[in-house]
């Protein structure tokens, strides 16, 4: 029942973004961005899982790569030094700023979901989410204090290794058990959904 909710609730936010952009009005899409960085300190990041067009694009791209067997390439390790994702935020708000200053609508936003596209169709979803996303390295700063979150009982962990493996963001890490980092999860629920020992759950 909780993944119909998130389909439908990704498919109407995709739908409203979509709207949007045909309605020449994506920087509206803003103020849902703003208003779920405040809530991240509370939910989590739940805006990546339920409502990111981007994310939203990504899900049916890796499904149908699965079905195709088509390889994904691994992140390359200079872009795992975080310097990239640093200047794709900076890069991000510069261009948000010229835009709110001039008044000219530039396509920021639209961009985005094509770079991700694009990106995503080569290299594993992580890529984008972890180390490119300027928007999860917004949210990853309030991220670190979320009250609620996805988290695994290490009671009921068996170090299957199943979680770590559909995680989008690689957010799980092994130490003597199974962990999520919690500011760099996407609350995507697909580590709940394929663990077998009911470890794992969003509280």
């Amino acid at each position: 029942m909780k993944s119909i909710w998130q389909r439908t609730v990704q498919t109407l936010s995709f739908l409203l973004f979509v709207f949007l952009v045909l309605q020449g009005k994506v920087q509206l899409w803003m103020a849902v961005f703003l208003v779920s960085t405040l809530l991240v300190l509370f939910f989590s990041r739940l805006y990546c899982g339920w409502l990111c067009p981007i994310n939203s694009v990504l899900i049916p791209v890796s499904l149908l790569k699965k079905k195709l067997r088509v390889k994904n390439r691994k992140t390359p390790a200079l872009v795992k030094k975080g310097s990239l994702r640093i200047l794709m935020l900076l890069l991000f708000v510069a261009l948000m700023l010229v835009s709110l200053k001039t008044g000219r609508k530039l396509p920021v936003l639209p961009a985005l979901v094509g770079v991700a596209l694009l990106v995503s169709l080569f290299f594993e979803e992580a890529l984008w989410h972890r180390w490119l996303c300027p928007y999860g390295a917004i949210l990853s700063l309030p991220g670190r204090a979320a009250k609620h979150h996805m988290t695994i009982d290490s009671k009921r962990c068996t170090n299957c290794t199943h979680c770590a493996k559909v995680c989008p963001s690689q957010a799980i890490i092994k130490e003597e058990k199974h962990r999520i980092i919690k500011h760099e999860c996407l609350v995507c629920h697909a580590c709940e959904r394929v663990c077998t020992k009911d470890a794992i759950s969003y509280r």
